[in-house]
């Protein structure tokens, strides 16, 4: 049977992204003077488009449509990945310093956010057959060592190093990378990896991660920013302690994250009301895409944030809860890949946008204006339906 509440609620979120493409995107459509419904039918035409996708996938037999969509996912988006810096102007134009999107006449595509559903779909078909086997075949008295554990896994390592090198380094994205380590951690977990290889992947991502700021002056300066509004948020709340922390001096103040923080203050508990908000009127850049939850909270307030949050809590749930009771280890793996790579996009945004963390310009999934991010979870959503068929509801 599928799982009805899971494709409700997806589909819930996905009219909740459509409203507000319309409600955040006013000042963008009279900045670029476009018409006032540029954003919203696009958004709307995606929407319509992924939830026809998630219910056409739902209905299909899960042992013939799996395995082929995902390995197609996989194998076109590389591809297109690798492609993309080479492609001419006219098909993948560079934005921000780099090409990340392919446009195909009035359509622009993102490979990178299919690449992340045919990842998973990868990891759970090869672990289910490399990984999982080995380790529920020992005993917990006869554990793997460290070393063992890391060679099962060193050549997802080398294939990852591979996808990381041309996602943070040829798109200038490592927000994604951090996505998709994020996930492969947990699903290796998930396959029998011991919380003593959890500690040491935590360790070197951590190391990889620094070295991907130091390395790039615009990631430094981004994170200057972070700390910047980090020290002054402690030297408010410890001020002796803080006065030891070495500080940042900036010529001025990370206006982001900072007008950010004034659209969630402003709303309040319940909000300015649909379509009153001040700050998306310029001051907020991309409301409707990475700061989409600012310019809600600024419109719907804390309440309608939290039930926004709950929301997107019941999705992840709902495929967590197929994947435990999935008698198929492939079908195990992947439900639990599609609810991490869903749920570490949204905490990544969340906190990025409140100054907990960098930005990482990460999308909210389903809310975050573009049509790849929907179209590529919609997919991905409508693989775990097919799989919740035969999983023991």
């Amino acid at each position: 049977m599928i799982d009805r509440p899971l494709f409700l609620a997806v589909t819930a979120l996905i009219v909740i992204g459509m409203v507000f493409s319309y409600s955040l995107s006013v000042y963008t459509v009279l900045l670029y003077n476009t018409q006032p419904y540029h954003f919203f039918l696009r958004q709307f035409i995606a929407g319509m488009a992924g939830i026809v996708i998630m219910w056409a996938l739902a209905r299909q037999n899960p042992e013939k449509i799996v395995t082929p969509a995902g390995f197609t996912l996989l194998v076109l988006s590389a591809l297109l990945m690798i492609a993309l810096p080479f492609l001419p102007e006219q098909f993948a134009k560079e934005v921000g310093g780099a090409k990340r999107w392919i446009r195909l006449g009035p359509v622009s595509l993102a490979p990178v956010e299919f690449f992340k559903v045919g990842f998973v779909f990868f990891l759970a078909w090869s672990f289910s057959r490399k990984v999982l086997p080995r380790h529920m075949a020992r005993d917990r008295q006869n554990r793997y060592t460290l070393k063992e554990e890391l060679l099962i896994v060193l050549p997802y390592l080398i294939v990852f190093v591979a996808i990381m090198f041309i996602i943070a380094i040829f798109q200038n994205d490592l927000g994604q990378v951090i996505v998709l380590a994020g996930t492969l951690l947990v699903m290796m977990i998930f396959a029998g990896s011991s919380l003593r290889f959890f500690a040491f992947s935590i360790l070197m991502a951590l190391l990889a991660f620094a070295g991907f700021i130091v390395t790039s002056p615009h990631r430094i300066e981004r994170f200057k920013g972070w700390w910047f509004m980090l020290q002054n948020f402690l030297a408010k709340l410890f001020p002796q302690w803080a006065a030891k922390v070495p500080r940042v001096d900036l010529a001025e103040e990370p206006y982001q994250v900072s007008n950010s923080l004034h659209a969630i203050h402003h709303g309040g508990l319940f909000g300015t009301g649909l379509g009153n908000g001040i700050l998306k009127l310029g001051f907020l850049s991309e409301v409707h895409t990475d700061f989409v939850l600012a310019g809600m909270a600024e419109e719907i307030g804390v309440v309608g944030v939290a039930a926004v949050v709950t929301l997107m809590i019941f999705v992840i749930f709902r495929l967590l809860k197929i994947a435990g009771r999935s008698d198929e280890p492939v079908y195990y793996l992947y439900c639990v890949g599609i609810a991490m790579i869903i749920g570490f996009a949204f905490l990544i945004n969340a906190l990025g946008i409140s100054g907990v963390i960098p930005l990482k310009g990460i999308a909210v999934p389903f809310l975050s204006y573009g049509g790849s991010q929907i179209l590529a979870l919609s997919i991905g959503i409508g693989l775990a339906l097919s799989m919740s068929k035969r999983a023991r509801m």
